[in-house]
C-alpha cells in the first residue's frame, strides 16, 4: 500500500471505512446506502467523489462514530466520548419505532436488558446483561482498563481489541447500539496497535461474513466460565481472515494502481486523466463521445480527438457497434 502513493492510499482508506460503516450496521440488520456512506466519509476526508447529495442523519451518525474512533485513536476513551458516540447513532432518540435513552446508560426501567430472538411466546433469551445499578462502577472499571497503557496491567493492543470488544458487549451499557460501539472500540484499539489512522482491512466486513459464528461464540463465552480464551482465539483468527481478505475489498484500488503504472509513459492531458479516473471508479453505462464531453466540459470534437488519441495509444478500445451507438472501454492491462 505504501507503494501506491498518497491519492490511491486515500481511496483505499475510503473504501475500507465505507466497508466498515456499511457492515457494522448490517450485522445488526440495518442496511445503509453504500453511496451515501462513501460520500459522507469522503467529505470528511476532504475528497471529491462527486454527485451524491446530503446523507441520511443515521448514516452521518455512524460515520461520525467510526471516524472519531479511527482518526482520533490516540485520544483518551472517556465516558463523555462513549455517550457522544451513542447519541450520534440515534439522532432521533429512537431505535426503529421504540424510544430509547440516548447519550446515557440504560436504566432497565422496562425490565432487564436481554438479547432475545424468536416469536412472541416462544422467545429464546441468548443473554441477560448485568443489572443497570452496576453500570456506574462496571463502566468506570472498563474505561480505566481500556485507557491504561502503562504498568503491569497493560496488554498488547491487538489483544485489548478482542477483550475490550467482549467486555463492553457483555456489560451492554446502552439500550441499543452496543454491538456497533463494541466494534468501534475494537477498531480504535487496532488503530493504536498500528499507530496509524489508515487501515486497509475491515474487521466489521469479516464479522458480517461470519455473523452466525460471531453470535454463537459470544453467547457461548458469555454463558460459560471466566475463561475467554475461545472468544479470543475466534477474534484473532477473524482478524487474520480480515487482513487476508483485504485484497478483495481493495481490488478496484489495486486495479487502478496497476492501470496507472501500465500507462505511466503515455502522455495524457487533464481531460483524459479525469475521464479515465471516472472509468476506473466504475462508470454507469458505456463511454460515448457525448458523455466524455459532458464529464470533461469540452466540445464533442475535442472529446472525439481525446478518445481517438487514447485508442491509437492502446489505452482505450472501441466496443462493438457503430454510428451513434459507438462507445469505448478501457483496454486490458498487460
Amino acid at each position: 500500500m505504501e507503494a501506491l502513493g498518497f491519492p490511491l492510499q486515500q481511496e483505499a482508506v475510503l473504501q475500507t471505512l465505507t466497508e466498515d460503516v456499511v457492515n457494522t450496521s448490517e450485522i445488526e440488520g440495518e442496511k445503509l446506502e453504500a453511496r451515501q456512506v462513501r460520500s459522507s466519509i469522503a467529505r470528511r476526508l476532504g475528497m471529491d467523489v462527486g454527485g451524491v447529495g446530503p446523507s441520511d442523519r443515521h448514516v452521518e451518525g455512524v460515520v461520525d462514530m467510526m471516524l472519531d474512533a479511527t482518526r482520533r485513536y490516540d485520544q483518551p476513551l472517556t465516558e463523555e466520548r462513549l455517550l457522544a458516540w451513542h447519541a450520534s447513532l440515534f439522532p432521533t432518540g429512537r431505535s426503529g419505532m421504540r424510544k430509547i435513552r440516548t447519550g446515557a446508560w440504560r436504566d432497565d426501567s422496562t425490565g432487564p436488558m436481554q438479547v432475545v430472538s424468536g416469536p412472541i411466546g416462544r422467545e429464546r433469551v441468548h443473554f441477560e446483561a448485568p443489572a443497570a445499578n452496576r453500570l456506574g462502577r462496571d463502566m468506570k472499571a472498563f474505561l480505566d482498563w481500556f485507557s491504561n497503557d502503562r504498568g503491569d496491567s497493560d496488554i498488547d493492543h491487538v489483544l485489548k481489541a478482542g477483550l475490550g470488544h467482549f467486555w463492553f458487549v457483555t456489560i451492554h451499557p446502552f439500550d441499543d447500539g452496543n454491538g456497533r460501539i463494541a466494534r468501534a472500540l475494537a477498531d480504535l484499539a487496532l488503530a493504536r496497535s498500528e499507530h496509524s489512522s489508515q487501515r486497509f482491512y475491515s474487521m466489521s466486513a469479516q464479522i458480517r461474513q461470519e455473523r452466525t459464528e460471531y453470535y454463537e461464540i459470544l453467547e457461548r463465552t458469555q454463558k460459560g466460565t471466566l475463561d475467554v480464551t475461545p472468544w479470543m482465539e475466534w477474534f484473532l483468527a477473524c482478524l487474520g481472515r480480515a487482513i487476508d481478505g483485504a485484497h478483495t475489498t481493495l481490488a478496484a484500488v489495486l486495479h487502478k494502481a496497476r492501470f496507472w503504472q501500465a500507462v505511466r509513459d503515455v502522455p495524457l492531458n487533464d481531460r483524459q486523466r479525469l475521464v479515465l479516473n471516472r472509468l476506473l471508479d466504475g462508470f454507469d453505462g458505456a463511454l460515448t463521445t457525448s458523455k466524455w464531453a459532458t464529464i470533461a466540459k469540452c466540445s464533442s470534437d475535442t472529446a472525439l480527438r481525446d478518445i481517438l488519441n487514447l485508442v491509437e495509444r492502446g489505452v482505450l478500445v472501441r466496443n462493438p457497434g457503430a454510428g451513434r451507438s459507438t462507445s469505448y472501454g478501457l483496454a486490458a492491462i498487460r
